[in-house]
């Protein structure tokens, strides 16, 4: 009979129970053990769900505090010695530490980097090596979770990151391969304890398998899984890989010495057969045929006609699963209260994916009386691309530069921020009433306005030369817009985490996509009312929109991101019309879409990029066009980033140091266009220094001609208290009024 597992469950609890509990601790409200006993009813109660459901096999090892790749980190003993102080005593606050740069206990330092994790809009904190790097074992989180689950009954897999995957995933050295023999010894070691635990299997977790790596990549998966299969002594390793087609890399996988393989059947279904072909006489083939990053149902039946002949081949050698870990899905729809039944009964969350597999094991021990289903790749997207061909503003950029000089008269080094401010409990509570009919619209309305008037004071106050309304009106970037188009459906608590403590919600899109009102229009309009300074318009832009959406699974992503571009057109025109001169369109999500084979590139920047030109395709030379990107690998997508042709755009460096802006400063031509490199992070609550902002800013100056160059934090500050806005901004600006001084 075919065993049913998962590869990971989501941690933030039914409830967001996790960011409750951390949030508690960080302000000092409750202690460690309160914190502890948190995460332990957390864990418990994810695994008994896995139980409960009647899967096989419960996993153990994916609960995290902050991030799973940080808990490698630090089981591989990867710190920097900034993080070192007070580790003995305290080793949950040097986690929190790294996570975010400060904790109760200890002092303020800079926090680990953060990117995103594959195509997701998951973000991990990225390992930081050394040339002389020192790899040593603390396994005790993981050793003390197994025997959690263990004293509770339960059939543990425990869940680590492959070797070959972590040392891609870090960053400090030329080489990170050239550390991989001194690493290999923990996996041996960390395989001894869990042996003597009783434990049967472990899942090794080696996405990078999806990727295009390079062939002594390749090679060194071979040597590596040599060792560590070896060592592994009674126990039974499965290969776990997704987010991806294997192709190339797909008979390397089930060449080396490992018990299992997983792969990805949402991403790769056209694989499967092949994965059976290659399947060793007793290796395991694990089936990842319930989408782990989609809320819809999944198709049981068509699943059961495609597996039955490989069911009754192989019986308990067929492991079924979700295609990745179920992190990317939201927890639980019976917490859902409102949506309506014709809606709900099409979804399914990670609660629910646990049914779905054990009602497909049952099913594969039924008759099917139709034929086996063929399964074929994805469909390309060459429609929408035509559509969106030749769809871009009259003026190239150097046409439009000195008309927007002469319109808007700004200083060298112009400061401003990328769009929203602190979200207070205050505002939180407002919203919440109103949403609960207890306030009235008129006051509610009226609330915002207030918000939004004392955002353009503070920023007024600070210096800053192009203001933005603060966003008060909106919940979240992309959940907000889905809220004012037709097409989307919302949940009460579908969330997903996306780092940390942060969890987002993302909307569900059930149809076709129009705006049937204005949505930004009259909030830009009145806060430009209250300044005689620039105010941008801000909107989320259409791929970001989509990538952060549930989407369609019916017609191809392109299609739906069309639609969300000519909404957007449309918001465009009339805030340009409304005299909104600076319109800032953001895509933070254009580099996370991306597919992660190089072949298919070419496919998506051809409809993404082509979707974010069309909604600006119409306005005119004097209009300013931003867009901001956070947490990506800019390298890979710098020829669509320029193709994108904003007027100006921002990107997150301060949190790596700048090492994003070398992306901009390497084309041999330059960045063609205006940029504005974050001089601080804001999602660490210190506040930089003035001193610290005129040194970045005078680094940054060296490799971005300061005629092009912007000043302005990261990202935006919603997740930031308005003293660290304050006094973060106030710094940033003389910082810029000190170097421009010195410029002039």
């Amino acid at each position: 009979m075919a065993q049913t597992h998962i590869l990971g469950y989501p941690r933030i609890g039914a409830n967001r129970e996790l960011k409750k509990a951390q949030e508690a601790y960080w302000r000092g409200e409750t202690s460690q053990q309160q914190l502890l006993q948190e995460g332990e009813e957390i864990r418990r109660s994810n695994w008994q769900a896995q139980s409960d459901a009647g899967l096989d096999w419960v996993t153990v090892g994916d609960f995290a505090w902050y991030d799973q790749v940080l808990n490698h980190s630090l089981m591989f003993g990867v710190v920097g010695d900034r993080f070192s102080e007070g580790a003995a005593e305290n080793k949950l606050d040097q986690y929190f530490r790294l996570a975010r740069g400060r904790a109760p206990s200890g002092q303020p330092v800079a926090a680990s980097a953060m990117t995103k994790w594959f195509d997701t809009n998951y973000h991990y904190l990225v390992p930081e090596f050394t040339d002389q790097q020192a790899f040593s074992l603390d396994s005790e989180w993981l050793l003390d979770e197994v025997r959690e689950a263990q004293v509770q009954g339960q059939k543990v897999k425990p869940v680590v990151m492959g070797p070959l995957t972590y040392l891609w995933l870090g960053r400090g050295v030329d080489s990170a391969l050239a550390l991989l023999p001194s690493l290999l010894p923990c996996y041996t070691q960390l395989f001894s304890q869990l042996a003597d635990l009783g434990v049967e299997w472990v899942q090794l977790d080696e996405p990078i398998l999806g990727l295009d790596l390079p062939e002594e990549w390749r090679s060194a998966f071979i040597g590596a899984y040599k060792g560590i299969g070896a060592d592994s002594g009674s126990l039974n390793l499965l290969l776990a890989t997704y987010f991806s087609p294997l192709r190339e890399n797909l008979q390397l996988a089930f060449s080396l010495p490992v018990d299992g393989v997983h792969i990805d059947c949402i991403r790769a279904s056209e694989e499967l057969n092949t994965a059976r072909d290659l399947l060793g006489d007793k290796q395991v083939l694990s089936a990842g045929v319930v989408n782990g990053r989609n809320i819809w149902r999944a198709d049981l039946d068509k699943w059961q006609r495609v597996l039955k002949p490989m069911a009754e081949k192989l019986g308990d050698r067929l492991w079924i699963s979700a295609s990745c870990s179920l992190l990317h899905s939201p927890v639980d729809l019976d917490t859902e209260t409102s949506l309506p039944v014709e809606q709900k009964q099409k979804l399914a969350y990670a609660r629910q994916k646990l049914d779905e597999l054990v009602q497909l094991q049952s099913l594969l021990d039924q008759e099917v009386s139709t034929t086996v289903t063929e399964l074929k790749s994805g469909d390309k997207s060459g429609s929408v691309a035509q559509q969106l061909r030749d769809t871009w503003r009259e003026q190239g950029y150097l046409e439009r530069v000195p008309v927007q000089a002469e319109r808007w008269q700004l200083p060298l080094l112009p400061t401003t921020t990328i769009g929203s401010f602190p979200q207070t409990d205050l505002l939180r509570k407002v919203r919440r009433q109103y949403r609960n009919s207890e306030i009235s619209e008129k006051d509610y309305l009226e609330h915002l306005r207030a918000e939004i008037a004392e955002a353009i004071r503070r920023q007024e106050i600070l210096g800053l030369d192009v203001l933005v309304h603060g966003e008060a009106e909106r919940n979240d970037m992309v959940e907000y817009f889905g809220e004012q188009l037709d097409g989307f459906v919302h949940t009460g608590n579908g969330w997903v985490q996306s780092y940390g403590s942060r969890c987002v919600k993302p909307p569900i899109i059930f149809g076709d996509i129009s705006r049937p009102q204005a949505i930004t229009v009259e909030w830009s309009s009145y806060a430009q009312s209250l300044t005689k300074k620039p105010v941008k318009g801000m909107l989320t832009g259409p791929v970001t929109i989509l990538n952060w959406s549930f989407p369609r699974e019916d017609i191809h992503r392109s299609e739906s991101c069309l639609q969300i571009a000519r909404a957007l057109r449309e918001e465009v025109l009339d805030l340009e019309s409304a005299g909104i001169g600076i319109i800032q369109i953001d895509e933070p999500a254009l580099r996370e879409g991306v597919p992660l084979r190089e072949s298919e590139h070419a496919d998506y920047f051809s409809w993404a990029v082509g979707c974010f030109r069309y909604t600006c395709s119409e306005v005119k030379a004097e209009t300013q066009i931003h867009t901001h990107m956070c947490y990506s690998n800019f390298n890979a997508i710098m020829d669509a980033i320029v193709s994108l042709d904003a007027d100006v755009i921002t990107i997150e460096s301060a949190r790596s140091d700048l090492r994003l802006l070398s992306a901009f400063a390497d084309r041999s031509d330059g960045y063609p266009n205006e940029i504005g490199p974050g001089i601080y992070d804001i999602h660490s609550p210190n506040v930089p220094e003035r001193g610290e902002l005129v040194d970045r800013l005078k680094k940054i100056a060296e490799v971005v001609p300061v005629e092009r160059l912007w000043v302005n934090p990261d990202c935006g500050l919603k997740t930031r208290s308005w003293a660290e806005v304050g006094s973060s901004l106030l710094n940033m600006v003389e910082a810029a009024r000190t170097v421009r001084t010195e410029l002039a």
